[in-house]
């Protein structure tokens, strides 16, 4: 996905400062718009997972690029 509204680099943060620093992040945008979040942290993808079950938001994708976690999510 190339499409987003805000970029969040939590790369070299471990858990659970990327969710943190996501849950603001996505606190800032409007309802529909998209957060890019790189993260480095393993755990991160579990972690997004249930974020977005929390809170209701789309986790749109999630893939691991060299080492590098990127995640893509829809604010509801």
């Amino acid at each position: 996905m190339s499409s987003f509204d805000s970029e969040l680099d939590a790369k070299g943060l471990n858990c659970p400062l990327p969710i943190l620093r996501a849950k603001k992040a996505i606190a800032a945008l409007a309802s529909g718009q998209t957060l890019k979040i790189e993260a480095t942290d393993p755990g991160s993808v579990k972690d997004f997972e249930a974020f977005c079950k929390q809170t209701g938001n789309e986790l749109v994708s999630s893939a691991e690029e060299g080492g590098n976690f990127v995640f893509f999510i829809k604010k509801s």
